[in-house]
């Protein structure tokens, strides 16, 4: 793979380029194969935050399905407060695209309430992302605090396969790309082993993949994705 084609194929994808750099990246997404198979390959790693996707509207009964879920687990009374404490964080979702705009949407109003339930004894946190299924499912979320703790807080239980793991990765930059910071034999809240990385920022990926039991053998993933998302500004 080119590395020059690679590193704009990414920043394409992410919505970082504009002027002579844009107008390259689309002739060649027109005419070039090597380019067009790493744009292809970035777009399923960054499916979420794709800008060049087109935009898809919410189903009209997300919210329904919302309180649905919510009122299943928790009391009305608590259910009602997430919702209202959602609501301030709107207008920070410009960069959710495509299908990730309705995970985006359905998962944040989960995570609010799951983070607080977790994190009684702990500080708030500082970012949170909600890593969500292709279906746009919230399935976990990840929690980073103040003290550089990082943790991960499965929303739902998860099948894994005799000879195989839930392989947790992080992506601290492009220039190192993805890291694998956990690997578990089942679906578990876990801290997270990011002592040799930056602390986590705003917009960091993180996701989760089926690999071998020893993990990938290659130290990068290997094996589907199964849940991945972005940390955003805790409220």
């Amino acid at each position: 793979m080119n590395d020059d084609f690679d590193l704009l194929a990414s920043e394409y994808v992410i919505g970082l380029l504009d002027g002579d750099d844009l107008a390259r990246a689309r002739a060649l997404e027109a005419s070039n194969r090597e380019f067009q198979a790493s744009v292809a390959f970035w777009r399923r790693r960054f499916e979420a935050i794709d800008e060049t996707a087109t935009p898809i509207d919410p189903a009209p009964d997300l919210w329904t399905r919302i309180e649905a879920a919510t009122a299943a687990a928790t009391p009305a009374k608590a259910a009602d407060a997430a919702r209202q404490k959602s609501v301030g964080i709107w207008s920070n979702l410009g960069f959710w695209r495509g299908a990730g705009l309705v995970g985006a949407v359905a998962s944040l109003a989960l995570a609010l309430f799951a983070a607080s339930l977790w994190n009684a004894r702990l500080s708030t946190p500082t970012l949170v992302a909600v890593l969500v299924t292709d279906q746009n499912v919230p399935a976990a979320v990840v929690n980073a605090f103040a003290d550089g703790t990082v943790e991960l807080v499965p929303l739902s239980s998860i099948a894994v396969p005799d000879g195989k793991a839930l392989e947790v990765w992080t992506l601290p930059s492009r220039e190192r790309g993805p890291v694998s910071v956990a690997l578990l034999d089942r679906a578990r809240a876990v801290r997270l082993d990011l002592k040799d990385l930056p602390r986590p920022g705003s917009g960091q990926l993180f996701e989760i993949t089926l690999e071998a039991r020893n993990g990938s053998p290659i130290g990068r993933p290997t094996g589907p994705i199964l849940m991945k998302g972005l940390t955003l500004q805790a409220l």
